[in-house]
């Protein structure tokens, strides 16, 4: 049914919520982009089958719902059983006939597919009580995982919707602004802008045509927050948009998101038809008289088009190439018209806000970064995934307290946040607090929230290398410091991992990053150099190292590297072997094996399987 005023979204609401009541048992089974891959469908197929041929559903009272990432990646497929909060984690669908007879008709616990935590080693029962899920706070990802997606009347129970209403009807749009800056909100997608000022800015902007626009694009390697609210909570999403278009004066709206993201396209489209189905989105939206609809506008996977101006330029149909600065967006946007544009995070968040108050989003975090900021928590560390935790939380409570540590517990070498335009921190910045300023007065940035954990086999020459080449193959190439600036940086940093570095190469790189952080046009180029000068200031050793001694510490430039088997260390159990794909290992089984230094490729394999770290660097 059309939703036309607040009373019937109310009533919608309290009709979903009594539908909802008769399932005394709901299984959830995560359907995002990681669980998938993993097989979740099959496992919900399973599920349905079991479910069905055993007439459950009435029985038992039973419902069974798909959602979206429930955040701990790596362990999936997922399964939920509540209101017990039994998590299982690895899922298969041969272990579905279990699930169905033990935990939904039994009450057992299957101990085999618990959650065992890397620290205790003990199995742990309850979603609530695993230290992945315990130590998070979550207001943007507040829903994922326990609604489906797809069903809009899922969202109205869980609360959807009521920060509209109460915008539309309770407040004016002057003091909805007024709240999101008293939130002190700041931009999750990268800059960290105050976005009550960019709101403002917008409103008392002239002319009568205004945009509001969502940034889905999220290029960053490794980072999948945005993604993952798209897939999971896209009417969180909507609803946001359309309480910032009733507050700067919008009709219309772009979500641009990444042609990479399909299952994030077809979600967030349903929910747009969805939406405006109901009522909640098009002409007189709950029957306020305001007007405001959303259309999706696909990337072509361009990094620079997470750049405002260059994102602005795309969804028109323009080359995404970024203007001057001096052209302010929230004046000068899409069509030259005044713009506003925040990223999937930033949306998600505003609901919260309007409902619960800006008072309490002030609240959490810090003075000058307010609220929560979700990560994607990836590389080696023990627990991979999406989380949410307050601002000002410590790299070390992120780090070792919810991901578990460092995999097969090496030595912790840096985490690189921000993104390919971030910064690596060592190990002394372990107890640095999250926000915005913090890392960026230690040379690194907040970005869009990826966070990349690195071991003590991680080369920073080469991670800084390996950045600076997706942002020389990403530069639109429209500004000089930037095109050439960065390429020229890249073959320097190119040589030095050949082996080919020379006296003076650090004082050269360092004179062109100032040169490209002065000079270059838009952001992408003024912080390319950040993962080179921040590996600098804080891992130089290791530039001189390579440059100096001809020798790569971490064992990882190929021309800087020779491994030899130690033979006080070696069980010879003939993993190494195994793993060589030149067959260059000789040993017999249970005794030391050897390395034909001239057959070798130097490619690591041997060393990254041995189990008792035989292999070592020469």
């Amino acid at each position: 049914m059309r939703i036309n005023n607040v009373k019937s979204l109310r009533s919608a609401a309290n009709e979903a919520r009594k539908q909802r009541k008769g399932i005394d048992t709901e299984v959830l089974v995560c359907a995002g982009t990681g669980c998938l891959a993993n097989g979740s469908l099959e496992v919900l197929k399973a599920l349905e089958r079991s479910i069905r041929q055993r007439k459950l559903t009435s029985k038992l009272s039973l419902g069974l719902k798909t959602t979206g990432c429930h955040g701990f990646c790596e362990k999936g497929p997922l399964v939920v059983i509540q209101p017990k909060g039994i998590f299982y984690k690895g899922v298969k669908p041969k272990d579905v006939k279990d699930i169905v007879e033990k935990t939904l008709v039994e009450g057992e616990v299957i101990e085999r597919l618990l959650y065992r935590d890397p620290n205790t080693k003990k199995r742990v029962e309850q979603y609530t009580e695993i230290p992945f899920y315990s130590r998070q706070l979550r207001i943007a990802l507040r829903n994922i995982g326990k609604i489906d997606p797809g069903d809009i009347d899922d969202y109205l129970a869980a609360g959807g919707y009521a920060g509209l209403a109460k915008a539309l009807t309770e407040m004016s749009p002057e003091e909805v602004v007024e709240a999101v800056t008293a939130s002190g909100l700041r931009g999750r997608g990268g800059g960290g802008f105050p976005t009550g000022r960019k709101w403002k800015t917008c409103r008392n902007a002239p002319g009568d045509t205004k945009y509001v626009l969502c940034n889905a694009d999220e290029g960053d390697p490794g980072a999948f927050m945005d993604r993952s609210i798209c897939e999971g909570d896209p009417h969180a999403v909507l609803e946001g948009m359309v309480i910032g278009a009733w507050a700067v004066g919008a009709s219309e709206g772009l979500i641009y998101v990444r042609e990479e993201y399909p299952l994030a396209v077809k979600h967030l489209q349903r929910a747009i038809e969805q939406a405006r189905e109901r009522g909640l989105l098009g002409e007189d939206i709950l029957g306020s008289g305001f007007n405001y609809d959303v259309k999706i506008a696909r990337g072509g996977g361009a990094f620079v088009c997470g750049e405002s101006s260059a994102l602005m330029k795309s969804v028109v149909g323009e080359v995404g190439e970024p203007r001057a600065k001096y052209i302010h967006s929230v004046i000068r946007g899409v069509h030259d018209k005044p713009t506003v544009l925040n990223n999937v995070e930033t949306w998600a968040n505003v609901p919260w806000i309007i409902t619960e108050g800006a008072e309490k989003f002030a609240a959490l975090g810090t003075a000058k970064s307010t609220g929560t900021k979700a990560f994607s928590l990836v590389g080696k560390v023990k627990n991979t995934g999406l989380v949410e935790v307050p601002m000002g939380i410590t790299l070390r409570e992120i780090i070792f307290d919810i991901g578990g540590g460092i995999i097969r517990d090496r030595p912790f070498k840096g985490v690189q946040t921000g993104g390919p335009s971030g910064g690596c921190l060592p190990e002394s910045m372990l107890d640095l607090p999250v926000d915005f300023d913090s890392l960026t007065e230690v040379g690194s940035m907040m970005g869009s929230g990826g966070m990349i954990v690195m071991d003590d086999r991680t080369c920073m020459v080469d991670t800084a290398r390996y950045f600076l080449k997706f942002l020389v193959d990403e530069s639109c190439g429209k500004c000089v410091p930037c095109r050439e600036g960065v390429h020229q940086l890249h073959q320097m940093l190119e040589a030095i991992c050949r082996g080919e570095g020379k006296p003076g190469d650090i004082d050269r790189i360092e004179s062109l990053s100032d040169v490209i952080v002065k000079a270059s046009l838009c952001a992408l180029g003024k912080s390319a150099p950040n993962p080179v000068l921040s590996t600098l200031r804080y891992f130089r050793e290791e530039y001189d190292a390579h440059i100096n001694d001809g020798k790569c510490p971490a064992g990882v430039c190929r021309a800087l590297v020779t491994f030899r088997i130690s033979e006080d260390t070696c069980t010879g159990c003939g993993l190494c072997s195994k793993a060589c794909p030149v067959d260059c290992i000789v040993g017999e089984l249970k005794e030391v094996h050897r390395i034909n230094g001239k057959a070798c490729t130097r490619c690591g394999a041997c060393r990254n399987v041995c189990p008792v770290d035989a292999v070592e660097v020469a």
